[in-house]
């Protein structure tokens, strides 16, 4: 049986083009990823389409890199990008997009709380003319209740203050067609909020709702203080709001100043009382510095995004790639390349031939009309 699945893979992955390219980035997942690989190739033979793997290494130090390499070596359906050291879930993304060859591009966890048993849903509804097909949580089976308010309430905040409609209770799970893909890729920025890129783009989207499941296996990567960064970044990629309201802020603490000043200058006069020094003048400048300093702060994130920008770094850098199915294109490329050559070769040898041949029946009646 496993023969026959991998005559059928071999033949099927490396003559006909991609239709489906499932990408997978992963940190630390040992624990899941044959489990991974598992589920996927049963959903995807059985569908019967063309596909890939992308799986995209962001520098793990497990055991992570070592089976991927085992896993690309024997299925051809596999293609196992490697980094050169972790640069984060949305650097890897971009790398799996990019390297992604499918008419539709699914991106998914490793962990499995996002089913691969819902794939034909998400073809289905590409197929009927959605760009993008973003998976909805209806449910978080596995999180406590902190972490769902706390996503649930970002999302609101977020398309409150977005120019961008960036749709709710949405992860990374989602399905791009390749017009989406490309399109993606035409975006450079290396400070990268990938859940508002994929919005950005505004082609048609359809919603699907499901409930996600508890991890298969292993732990989360994700602590509540790298969850806050990724949301910060989020917010101060699609919006400038935050400027406004710091600068808010300090209008509302400078005009408070001015209130407060003309009080003490009023009573003084008026009442005859003393100015109390000491500690209006200790509470004024806490509140004006804790008001510049945060502004500053503000100011200093945004001003660090476009130092980022102007450097022109690349989002990431891959260390190596592993694919059957590529390396069987690159030498059918190349051998086809050698019998071009070849038979251009000897097309110049034959007009070589001809050209001497002709020369001597030239000289033989040249001779003979000397005579």
């Amino acid at each position: 049986m496993n023969a026959l699945i991998e005559n059928w893979r071999t033949g099927f992955h490396i003559d006909r083009k991609v239709e489906v390219s499932i990408v997978v980035p992963l940190y630390n997942e040992h624990e899941v990823i044959m489990m991974m690989h598992e589920r996927l190739t049963g959903v995807l033979i059985s569908l019967g389409v063309c596909y890939e793997l992308v799986l995209v290494d962001d520098g793990s130090r497990d055991g992570t890199p070592h089976m991927m390499n085992s896993l690309a070596k024997k299925d051809p359906a596999v293609t196992a990008v490697f980094l050169s050291r972790n640069f984060g879930k949305e650097a890897a993304l971009t790398a799996g997009l990019e390297h992604a060859t499918g008419e539709a591009v699914i991106i998914m966890d490793a962990d499995l709380q996002d089913p691969p048993e819902l794939i034909p849903k998400m073809l289905k509804a590409w197929k009927d003319g959605a760009d993008v097909v973003c998976m909805r949580r209806r449910s978080r089976a596995g999180e406590t209740w902190f972490k769902r308010y706390s996503a649930h309430q970002f999302y609101r905040v977020l398309n409150a203050i977005s120019d961008v409609d960036i749709p709710a209770d949405t992860g990374d799970f989602r399905l791009l067609s390749r017009k989406a893909v490309n399109m993606l890729k035409q975006l450079n920025e290396r400070n990268r909020y990938m859940k508002g890129l994929f919005a950005w783009i505004g082609l048609p989207t359809t919603v699907i709702e499901y409930d996600r499941m508890p991890r298969a296996a292993g732990t989360t990567k994700w602590d509540y203080l790298s969850l806050f960064n990724l949301a910060f970044q989020g917010i101060t990629s699609f919006s400038t709001v935050p400027l406004r309201i710091a600068m808010g802020v300090g209008l509302l603490t400078a005009l408070f100043g001015v209130l407060f000043t003309l009080w003490i200058v009023i009573k003084t006069l008026v009442l005859g009382d003393p100015v109390q020094g000491y500690p209006s003048l200790i509470s004024m400048i806490t509140i004006l510095g804790g008001a510049q300093l945060l502004s500053i702060g503000l100011l200093g994130e945004y001003i660090g995004k476009t130092y980022y920008e102007a450097k022109q770094r690349p989002v990431y850098l891959v260390r190596d790639i592993v694919s059957r199915r590529h390396a069987a294109r690159a030498a059918a490329s190349a051998n086809a390349e050698a019998q071009t050559a070849a038979t251009a070769a000897a097309a110049v040898a034959a007009a070589a031939a001809a050209i001497t041949a002709k020369a001597s029946t030239a000289g033989t009646k040249s001779y003979a009309t000397y005579k």
